[in-house]
């Protein structure tokens, strides 16, 4: 072989080692930060990782938000029109959060089965649907608009 072709040869190769040491690096950084969604009948599953940030979105069930007299804490209900999934969340609520509403929920399954939120984004009004909630809604009918959320 030439040694101007295996000069190149070394270059190409030590410049592909470098840059897929760089994607895996950049991967295992991002790792921490992603949050995967998972639909309440997930949950019922057994699919989903305790302890982990995880998102989760259905619709509220009606009658099923229970607000503590002397703090921000709250319970609810979130339901995918299959399975239910219980919610607890120690902040103010969004302004849009109703009952037989859309809300998708960031937070924690505990050991308990219960979600520990930390987040909780209700429907907005325009008519955005994020794909991963779209699918998992198709089916719903406890929502009061249908399969949009």
């Amino acid at each position: 072989m030439h040694p101007v072709r295996k000069q190149r040869l070394i270059l190409i190769l030590v410049l592909v080692a470098l840059s897929s040491a760089a994607v895996g690096f950049v991967t295992y950084a991002m790792r921490e930060n992603m949050d995967y969604f998972y639909a309440p009948s997930a949950f019922a599953a057994g699919e989903v990782p305790f302890e982990k940030r995880i998102r989760a979105g259905g619709c509220v069930v009606p009658g099923s938000v229970q607000r503590a007299g002397n703090s921000l804490d709250v319970q609810f209900v979130i339901t995918d029109g299959e399975a239910e999934l219980a919610v607890v969340f120690d902040k103010i609520l969004p302004d849009l959060f109703a009952e037989g509403e859309a809300a998708v929920i960031s937070g924690q399954l505990m050991q308990s089965g219960i979600m520990r939120a930390d987040q909780v984004l209700a429907k907005h009004d325009e008519n955005y649907t994020p794909p991963e909630v779209a699918e998992s809604m198709v089916s719903q009918k406890g929502c009061t608009d249908g399969a949009k959320i």
